[in-house]
C-alpha cells in the first residue's frame, strides 16, 4: 500500500510552516518590520561599587521603557537592555563581556562602562574596532577627556579634573591645611589624586603622603600603618566604597590614626556609612550631582533623592536613543554624530518624564536641548560641564548639604 500523502495534506503542512516561520520571524519586530534596539549595560555589578549598580541601571531602563511605551520611537521600535558586568576593575572581563554584548547580542550602542579603567579598556579594544557608541554615566578619568575615541565616547558627568578642583577648595574652606591621601591603583584612582594633589598644593595644602592600594585585598594594615605614620589632619581616601577604601577607613579608625575622612565620588554611597557605622559621622566629600530643576522631576518619579550617578545613568541612556532618534537609524555610524545636537542648544528643553515629547519634536524635523536629571551640558570633546553634591554622614546616613 503506497504511503505517499495526498497533495492537499503536503501543502496545508507546508502553509503551516511557512506561517510559522513568518510568525517567529516577527516576534522581534515592531510595527514597521524594525527589529527592536538593543542596548547594552555595562556595569560593575560586582566588585568594589557594587552597592551602586543597581540602582544605576535601573535609571538607564526606566528611560528606555518610557521611549518604549511611547510609541514615538523610530516607528513603534521597542528597546530593551542587555546587562553586562563590568566588575570595575578587571579590564579583561569587561573586554570579553562588551564583546558577547556586540557580537552575540547585536546591541546598538551602550550605556557604560562606569569605573574609568575598564571604560578606557573596553573602549579601545571592542567599541572602536566596532564602532559602537558608549555613554558612560560616570567613568571620570582626566584622561578620557583627550583620549582618542573617534567620535564614539561620551559621558554625563563630570571629569575628575574638576572634582579636584572642589575636593581641595572644599578642604580649605573648612580649616584642613594638612591631608593624607590614598588612592585606588587605577585610572581613576591615579587621575583623581593627581587632580586633587595638584589643585590642594596649589591652594597652599600640605600632602603628607601621597600612597596608592590595591583593590581586593584581605589585609590593609601595611597601608593603615603607612598613612599613620604620616599622619596629617584628615585623611583624603580616593577609592571604592565597597572594598579598599572602606577597609583602609575601618583600619585606621581600629588604629586611631584617623577620625576624619574626606570621601570622593567612589566613596559616595548608602554601603558605607551603614558598614562603618556612627565613627564616620562627621567625614564629608562630594559626588556629581545637581538641584536642577530636573533633578527634582527626576526625585519625583524615582520617589526619593537621587542616589549616586542614577540621574546620569538615566541620561546616558536617553541620550543615546535620542540620537538615534534624530538620525534615524540604530547605526552608531549614524547616530554619534547626534549626540552633541540633542543635548545643547538650540532647541526645545527636555526634562525627564518627557522623552516622548523630545521624540515626537525630532520625528517632525525639529531640535531639542536635552537637559535631563543632570542638567546636561556637554562641552568639549563630548562630556559633562558638571556639577556636584556636597556629603555630610551624620547620624550614620550621607546627608546632602549643598551644591557646587
Amino acid at each position: 500500500m503506497s504511503q505517499n500523502k495526498p497533495l492537499y495534506m503536503i501543502l496545508a503542512v507546508a502553509a503551516i510552516a511557512i506561517i510559522g516561520f513568518l510568525v517567529v520571524s516577527q516576534q522581534d519586530k515592531g510595527p514597521a518590520g524594525q527589529k527592536d534596539v538593543k542596548l547594552g549595560i555595562v556595569f560593575g555589578f560586582t566588585g568594589p561599587i557594587e552597592s551602586l549598580t543597581p540602582p544605576m541601571a535601573e535609571a538607564a531602563e526606566l528611560a528606555m521603557s518610557e521611549v518604549t511605551e511611547s510609541g514615538a520611537f523610530l516607528g513603534g521600535t521597542a528597546v530593551t537592555s542587555v546587562r553586562a558586568d563590568s566588575t570595575c576593575v578587571d579590564n579583561a572581563a569587561a573586554t570579553a563581556a562588551v564583546e558577547r554584548l556586540i557580537t552575540s547580542d547585536g546591541i546598538s550602542a551602550i550605556v557604560g562602562a562606569d569605573c574609568s579603567g575598564v571604560t578606557i579598556a573596553t573602549l579601545q579594544n571592542v567599541a572602536m574596532p566596532k564602532g559602537v557608541l558608549m555613554i558612560s554615566p560616570s567613568a571620570t578619568s582626566p584622561a578620557l577627556s583627550t583620549m582618542e575615541d573617534n567620535g564614539l565616547f561620551y559621558r554625563t558627568a563630570p571629569s575628575d579634573a574638576r572634582e579636584g578642583q572642589v575636593v581641595a577648595e572644599m578642604l580649605m574652606e573648612k580649616g584642613y591645611k594638612s591631608v593624607a591621601l590614598t588612592y585606588t591603583n587605577n585610572d581613576y584612582g591615579k587621575g583623581l589624586a593627581d587632580a586633587i594633589q595638584s589643585n590642594y598644593e596649589a591652594k597652599g595644602g600640605s600632602i603628607t603622603i601621597v600612597t596608592a592600594h590595591e583593590e581586593g585585598k584581605g589585609d590593609y594594615s601595611a597601608e593603615v600603618g603607612a598613612l599613620a605614620q604620616a599622619g596629617g589632619d584628615l585623611l583624603v581616601v580616593a577609592g571604592y566604597l565597597d572594598k579598599g577604601g572602606k577597609m583602609i577607613i575601618q583600619g585606621s579608625l581600629d588604629a586611631g590614626s584617623f577620625e576624619t575622612f574626606f570621601l570622593p565620588g567612589g566613596m559616595i554611597g548608602d554601603s558605607l556609612p551603614a558598614a562603618i557605622g556612627a565613627d564616620l559621622d562627621g567625614s564629608f566629600g562630594v559626588v556629581a550631582g545637581t538641584d536642577s530643576p530636573g533633578a527634582k522631576m527626576m526625585s519625583e518619579i524615582l520617589g526619593g533623592e537621587l542616589g549616586p550617578f542614577t540621574g546620569e545613568s538615566y541620561d546616558a541612556a536617553a541620550l543615546i536613543m535620542l540620537a538615534m532618534q534624530a538620525a534615524g537609524s540604530t547605526s552608531s555610524a549614524d547616530f554619534a554624530g547626534k549626540v552633541m545636537d540633542v543635548a545643547n542648544a538650540p532647541g526645545e528643553k527636555i526634562y525627564p518624564g518627557e522623552l516622548a515629547k523630545a521624540l515626537k519634536i525630532l520625528a517632525d524635523g525639529g531640535d531639542v536641548d536635552y537637559v535631563g536629571a543632570s542638567a546636561v551640558e556637554l562641552i568639549g570633546q563630548g562630556e559633562s560641564a558638571g556639577s556636584y553634591r556636597e556629603i555630610l554622614v551624620d547620624g550614620a546616613k550621607n546627608t546632602t548639604v549643598g551644591y557646587r
